[in-house]
């Protein structure tokens, strides 16, 4: 088997809804060479190589809907286009993005196949491409294959590449089907994110939001103006002041009665927070590592119990964790450092990445964990007696989901808290012993308000239940089910597609929207041109849909576009298809048949939302195949009005759009209304131009189903011109 071979002649990245799925994914066009003549049964031993590098693959149902269903047919023989399928979607589960779309293909040419995965990430997934076609040709060739490895390095990819866990939980959350709110990641690596379209989009960075002030976020950052505040306004905070030297720390201690807790003034994620000092040697010893994790060193009085993280929404309770103490227990052999391996950074919920909801602790880099271990007797390299149980940290993991339990006073409280600094999005840190019971009367207090708080903790607890905490963040920032959709028109087709767009974005400019238009034509935000030449393009929509200031966009999209990149938006309120000449269309991008053109063209009827409208050509055949398929409803036009289409569609109490009589009507079941008269149509020149009287016909379809009135539309039609 040694001459056998696996090429990629071509791989896109289809980044918006295409001809595979609304998600966006990686296309690899595959030659499998003389493997055409060898399916995988057979290939001597490649089955059981295949099943011992990735044993996994026994969860692939494939087609026979079933687990254990692609293997079945790997034994009963498929081709190495679908097995790369498989191999590349069970790489990039096992690197940390589990499911997935995933298709094979035969085209035209013997041996040429399309290969589709889900792409999570543009980079991660040619990556799991390229590693699975290695992966399936060792187990072709019967060679060695790593495959932990190449695991290792494609997860480590995928922690540096996609969201983080607190910005994919919201972005979930948003574009879950019973919200549907559209979500443009604005940056390739990061986790600014924009949930919406145009003016009515939001901006999201990991837990906060464009409504988190930068002055909030100051305030939260400085510790003392933070209690400052709250204390003024009844907040209960423990009491301390700043200090500048150990010597002034263990004065104040003096001041306020030890037990206390020296910590930065302006720390963050509990770095340098001493808790429960006593002596004055700890004390100091806790202002020299505290003063070098911050601008200030504070110190406060040591509030007795558990550290509680509340998540404040929006001004309302979403969620609370508790935090735990981690310790170790002596065997008589191990040292603490040892311990501190064997049980506690042994658990699966420690890791240094944000996916993992506890740190790995290592004394080396954490003084607070070292003064807890010497204050007991013990060095990192002591060996603790058997049973012994030994401290190693107070707080700082936040694991037990006490949600329910929070007593409606003090999640007034910690609302307040939020309030008072600012925040639409807090994590409100308070220390009680009973977080059911009110605050007061067990000395409990908020000790800091944080900004950006993680939502692992509350995403997936040791107990207790998860919350749906993007869910409520997303509630917040889009409230009474508002989808943060501006109307969004596409025109697809053969012929005539700019001009039907320019059209309907004069329409929208008409009726005060302010328009973006991405076409062939150029890039155009109202009146402004932004770029010249042919900007119907995924890049174009892209920067329409990023601008905030634009409440309208129409964009055109031709069948390469959709071939080559996938389209800019999710859904759209309307989706026009002009015409359709198959012979335009094939020829590329392994399109040969009418057949296929279709599955090109309907991808645009496909976005229409349920709310939305498809405006389709009724004088073709092709098109009217494709009106059962779109979720919304279907405007047909033509110039005929005696099309058996139209009339039947119209017997349905349905709306179409036709020429009678030299006048453009609408036609709602057996009503119809004359708009406009072709004469008074610069663009048909006064009637005699067939196809320009299709692309009006196609334009005022699509106004009617914007809801622009007749008026504006007669307007638009009889003052537009092409320049």
């Amino acid at each position: 088997m040694k001459t056998k071979d696996i090429k990629f002649l071509e791989i896109r990245y289809l980044r918006g809804p295409n001809i595979w799925t609304y998600r966006p994914v990686i296309e690899a066009v595959v030659d499998i060479g003389e493997l055409e003549d060898f399916p995988s049964n057979t290939i001597p031993g490649f089955y059981e190589r295949l099943t011992g590098l990735l044993p996994s693959l026994i969860d692939h149902r494939c087609s026979y809907g079933e687990r254990g269903g692609f293997l079945r047919r790997v034994e009963e023989g498929t081709w190495p286009a679908h097995i790369l399928e498989h191999v590349t979607l069970e790489l990039q589960n096992l690197a940390g993005m589990p499911g997935g779309f995933g298709k094979a293909r035969e085209t035209s040419t013997r041996g040429v196949y399309k290969v589709v995965v889900r792409a999570w990430h543009e980079d991660v997934t040619r990556s799991c491409l390229y590693a699975g076609r290695d992966l399936l040709l060792a187990a072709i060739k019967d060679e060695p294959f790593d495959v932990a490895g190449h695991v290792e390095r494609l997860a480590d990819m995928a922690e540096r590449k996609l969201l983080g866990p607190s910005t994919g939980c919201i972005v979930e959350a948003a574009t879950a089907k019973d919200r549907r709110i559209p979500a443009i990641r604005l940056l390739a690596t990061g986790n600014l994110v924009q949930l919406g379209y145009g003016a009515r989009s939001r901006r999201i960075w990991t837990a906060e939001t464009d409504r988190t002030s930068a002055i909030a976020e100051g305030i939260s950052r400085d510790k003392d103006l933070t209690k400052t505040l709250l204390k003024s306004c009844g907040v209960p905070v423990p009491e301390g002041r700043l200090v500048d030297s150990a010597e002034d720390a263990w004065e104040a201690a003096e001041e306020i009665g030890v037990p206390v807790v020296v910590k930065p003034s302006d720390g963050n994620h509990a770095r340098g927070v001493f808790t429960n000092l006593m002596a004055r040697d700890e004390i100091e010893s806790a202002y020299a590592a505290a003063v070098v994790e911050g601008s200030g060193v504070i110190v406060e009085r040591y509030v007795r119990g558990s550290e509680h993280r509340l998540l404040v929404v929006g001004g309302k309770l979403a969620a609370a964790a508790r935090g735990e103490i981690a310790k170790v227990i002596g065997d008589g052999r191990s040292t603490i450092d040892q311990l501190i391996d064997s049980q506690i950074n042994s658990d699966p919920r420690r890791g240094t990445a944000e996916e993992f909801p506890l740190d790995i602790i290592a004394l080396g880099d954490n003084p607070v964990a070292r003064l807890e271990v010497s204050r007991q007797g013990f060095a990192p390299d002591s060996v603790p007696p058997p049973g012994r149980d030994v401290l190693i940290v107070r707080s700082g993991n936040h694991t037990d989901d006490v949600t329910d339990s929070v007593h409606p006073e003090t999640a007034a409280i910690a609302s307040l808290a939020a309030r008072i600094v600012g925040l639409d999005i807090a994590g409100v840190d308070l220390v009680c012993e009973d977080i059911s019971r009110p605050l007061d009367g067990q000395r409990g207090a908020i000790v800091e308000v944080n900004a950006g708080p993680g939502l692992l903790m509350h995403l997936k607890p040791e107990t207790g239940q998860p919350r749906p905490v993007g869910r409520a963040i997303v509630d917040e920032l889009f409230p009474n089910g508002d989808d943060g959709r501006i109307p969004v028109v596409g025109v697809t087709g053969s012929f005539g597609k700019t001009t039907v767009a320019r059209l309907i974005a004069r329409f929208l400019a008409l009726s005060g929207r302010h328009t973006g238009l991405a076409c062939s034509g150029g890039l155009y935000v109202g009146r402004r041109c932004l770029e010249q030449g042919d900007c119907a393009n995924w890049g174009g929509a892209h920067r329409i849909l990023m601008n905030r200031a634009v409440d309208a966009a129409v964009f055109e999209n031709g069948s390469d576009t959709i071939l080559s990149e996938g389209l800019a938006y999710d859904r759209c309120q309307v989706g026009v298809i002009t015409n359709v000449d198959p012979a335009q269309h094939l020829g590329r991008y392994y399109v040969d048949t009418a057949a296929q053109v279709f599955t090109v063209l309907r991808t645009q009827v496909d976005l229409v939302l349920p709310t939305g409208t498809a405006v389709l050509n009724a004088s073709q055949p092709m098109l009217v195949e494709m009106a059962p398929l779109c979720d919304g409803e279907v405007i047909f036009f033509a110039s005929d009005p005696d099309l058996p289409t139209l009339v039947e569609h119209r017997a349905q109490g349905k709306r179409a759009v036709f020429v009678r009589n030299g006048q453009v009507v609408f036609a709602s079941g057996n009503d119809e209304t004359a708009i406009v008269r072709l004469k008074g149509i610069p663009l048909t020149d006064a009637g005699r131009d067939a196809l320009q009287i299709e692309n009006v016909l196609a334009a005022a379809a699509a106004a009617w189903a914007l809801d622009i009135g007749s008026e504006l539309t007669r307007t638009g039609l009889e003052t537009f011109t092409i320049a």
